[in-house]
């Protein structure tokens, strides 16, 4: 059954791949490099974040621009960039994502550091090299420097390399998780909210929703890495067995049940939004069907 999110993505997917497709050569100018970047950017991918960005900036109301558009696209290029240095040999040492090579294995781990360094200043750059006024510029590259800096993404990183073989508690868990994955999804929704120009007052909800559904994802994750296949995901399966994970931590039965939980906690702050709003949601809330797609086992 077709769902506004089915619409959305079939409307806005080919054009945010055309972007990522087509704008990044004409910003870089080392071939080798400019290769490196693409690869990982254009491998595939749900093309969740910008999705998300436009799924506020249509709830809103607000015309979607090319400048709307590239704004959208460069959380892409920060995902993407963290995805390259997650996967190096310093790191993870994953060889598989997106059921494609990983960027090291491609390229090698020099390049492939060097792509990832490209992608993180492009990714602001697209955030300034358009038409907004100086205001909203200033405001999403502020906020995604947060999201994916050393209070955001990075920190998670950080936790997640020192805590490796250390059992942490569940607050230290959801600390780790919401800074390493949470952070850009709520950087997706809080970017949709600046360019619409919703009054800081105006926001906390929908930001609400944001992190309970950024949460979401990672327990998600979380379960697919004992429950799910390598064909599913795109990458290899059962890598978890002695990292921090809600399955490793609280068990899978009770893992799913927290999935429940926040992602009931992420409608319900919808329906909150909605009315500080007054927009309809249901759009946005057809993001919760992510979580569904899975049978419990």
């Amino acid at each position: 059954m077709a769902t506004k999110l089915t619409d959305l993505e079939q409307l806005w997917i080919p054009k945010i791949n055309d972007v990522l497709e087509n704008e990044i050569e004409k910003d870089a100018d080392q071939k080798t490099l400019t290769a490196a970047m693409s690869y990982s950017v254009n491998a595939g991918g749900k093309r969740l974040r910008p999705l998300l960005t436009l799924a506020v900036l249509t709830s809103l109301g607000d015309p979607i621009d090319h400048s709307a558009l590239k704004a959208s696209c460069a959380l892409e290029l920060m995902h993407s960039y963290s995805l390259i240095h997650d996967d190096l040999p310093a790191m993870d040492n994953d060889d598989l994502r997106r059921g494609k090579p990983t960027n090291h294995i491609k390229f090698g781990a020099g390049m492939a550091t060097l792509a990832g360094d490209g992608l993180q200043p492009l990714a602001f750059q697209w955030l300034v090299d358009n038409d907004f006024d100086s205001q909203t510029q200033a405001e999403l590259t502020l906020a995604l420097a947060k999201a994916a800096g050393p209070h955001g993404m990075v920190s998670g990183q950080a936790d997640d390399i020192e805590y490796e073989g250390t059992r942490l508690s569940l607050t230290g868990l959801q600390k780790l998780d919401r800074h390493k994955t949470g952070a850009l999804i709520r950087y997706a929704v809080e970017a949709g909210l600046i360019m619409g120009r919703v009054i800081s007052e105006k926001r906390e909800a929908m930001l609400t929703f944001a992190e309970k559904f950024g949460e979401a994802y990672q327990i998600y994750d979380d379960i697919l890495d004992v429950v799910g296949t390598e064909a599913e995901i795109g990458k290899p399966v059962h890598q978890d067995a002695n990292k921090n994970t809600y399955p490793n931590l609280v068990g899978l039965t009770k893992s799913y049940e927290m999935l429940h939980q926040t992602v009931a906690a992420a409608q319900q702050a919808l329906t909150t939004a909605g009315d500080d709003l007054s927009i309809d949601n249901s759009l946005l809330n057809d993001f919760t069907s992510y979580f569904k797609n899975k049978d419990e086992k």
